[in-house]
């Protein structure tokens, strides 16, 4: 019999890539729209597998339920695992993820917002489909010879490193593992975090989320930054906190902020809330900035990274099938 999967907070461009991935493999995929929490777990019964998304809820009463009900894998197709309790699932279920996807597609999405925030694109094209050609309040500044920072040099920001010195900008870098080599190569300074947001025109975060690094931005580092300076978050929310955030922008420390991820984005992101009114007054406040651009969690969004989620996490499912070692497992 065909391996049981329960596919939670389904989507239709999840539901094309998996099923065109799954011709491959012959799973049996049933495809749910919630995500995963206490309230559907029942959804689970009789699956060996339940696959689930950043937003599923994945707390020690759901893996109680999940176990008694038999699944035997928690397949994230996703890169965060925090919202999984690994104490809860440690020695009775299985969880492994996608660790990476395409660096390419959140590299780019990240220069992206650099250069819409920087050139107002975004206010252009809503000027022009209006008829409204005027330059006033358009004026950017020439990113050549600016200085970026970059909180932490994995593959993303190796990428995104590369297209600004292309363009270039100069830049510093701040990680606990610096790869001494690849600055050589690329001309990057590894610095004291103090010493980056001293120095940098443009602050990226690339870190993962852990105890230390939750906040990093916060009032006190935002204090030792220069005066209008830039920051842009594609990794996770929590590395910033909001609220300080929006006292930089109100005070015009900060000049620019492109997010695309939201410290209480679980609710929110990935649905359609155009219909109804924001009932977040931190992430409204956010949104009612003219030099502050926010996505929806959309980064790593392209074909190309769509096809290896899918594969990567179809592959996680037939390794634990076929009894073969898990090389993407999460443990403690």
């Amino acid at each position: 019999m065909a391996i049981k999967v329960a596919f939670f907070d389904s989507k239709p461009y999840d539901e094309t890539s998996f099923r065109n991935m799954n011709e491959h493999f012959g799973f049996d995929i049933r495809f749910h729209k919630g995500h995963l929490n206490r309230d559907n777990v029942i959804l689970s019964k009789g699956a060996d597998v339940v696959c689930v998304f950043v937003n599923a809820v994945v707390d020690a009463e759901v893996i109680d339920e999940l176990v008694n009900n038999g699944v035997k894998l928690i397949a994230l197709r996703c890169a965060g695992f925090n919202n999984v309790d690994l104490k809860a699932a440690e020695g009775r279920i299985k969880v492994v993820r996608v660790p990476a996807y395409s660096p390419y597609a959140i590299a780019e999405h990240t220069l992206a917002l650099m250069l819409t925030l920087n050139r107002k694109i975004h206010k252009a094209y809503s000027r022009t489909r209006d008829g409204n050609f005027s330059l006033n309040g358009l004026i950017g500044f020439d990113m050549h010879g600016k200085t970026a920072g970059i909180i932490g040099t994995g593959k993303i920001a190796k990428i995104l490193i590369q297209a600004l010195r292309g363009l270039g900008v100069n830049v510093v870098a701040y990680d606990l593992y610096p790869d001494l080599d690849f600055a050589k190569k690329y001309d990057v300074k590894y610095t004291s975090l103090d010493e980056l947001y001293r120095q940098s025109d443009i602050i990226s975060l690339h870190c993962p989320l852990t105890k230390e690094t939750e906040y990093i931005i916060n009032d006190d580092s935002i204090a030792k930054m220069k005066d209008r300076v830039m920051i842009i978050n594609t990794g996770r929310g929590k590395l910033i906190h909001t609220a300080a955030l929006i006292d930089g922008l109100k005070s015009k420390k900060i000049g620019f902020a492109g997010l695309d991820v939201y410290e209480e984005e679980s609710n929110i992101f990935y649905e359609d809330r155009s219909n109804h009114v924001i009932n977040d007054d931190v992430l409204a406040r956010l949104l009612s900035f003219n030099n502050v651009i926010v996505t929806s969690h959309q980064a790593f969004f392209t074909k190309e990274a769509m096809e290896s989620i899918a594969a990567t996490t179809l592959q996680n499912v037939q390794d634990f099938v076929d009894g073969k070692p898990l090389v993407n497992e999460v443990t403690i």
